[in-house]
């Protein structure tokens, strides 16, 4: 999907001011409120925006501990694997990746402890080969998205 200018405005003020209504985004960028509507509804159907939840805090919750684990499946069985893992609730990402192992996940758990349970349970799941895990000491880049919307907002304008 081709983003514009006006799009990368809209996609900015999402990510710096999320609980603002549309109405509100609308006066500030200067445009009619069903213009800025249908431009985030053309990019909620085209997957450019995925969700509009709470950014949430595994810290916050009692789950400080981040740890990286690559799993390495049976040949065959990355599918059921996947599966399997979207029933572990520390699990609160997967990816199939190139490289050492099949799956990386991003497992959070309340303490070391039961990050070694989490692992064991994904150690025992059919068609895990091994796991190889990274506890994260400390976040240095939090999650983030303006700096490409800021970039692909500049080179929309040449």
């Amino acid at each position: 999907m081709a983003v514009d200018e006006l799009d990368t405005r809209i996609l900015r003020l999402l990510l710096e001011q999320p609980r603002t209504s549309v109405r509100e985004y609308a006066r500030i960028l200067g445009v009619a409120r069903g213009t800025l509507q249908a431009r985030l509804d053309r990019m909620e159907r085209e997957g450019v925006i995925t969700g509009t939840g709470p950014a949430l805090s595994p810290a916050a919750l009692g789950h400080p501990v981040l740890a990286f684990v690559h799993i390495e499946v049976t040949q065959g069985h990355l599918d059921e694997v996947g599966e399997a893992l979207a029933a572990v609730p520390e699990i609160v990402e997967a990816f199939s990746i190139t490289g050492g192992g099949d799956l990386l996940t991003r497992v959070v758990a309340r303490d070391n402890a039961h990050l070694e349970d989490v692992i064991q349970k994904l150690i025992g799941l059919p068609g895990v080969v091994r796991t190889r895990s990274e506890v994260a000491l400390r976040e240095r880049v939090p999650h983030r998205l303006l700096p490409l919307v800021e970039s692909i907002g500049r080179t929309a304008r040449r």
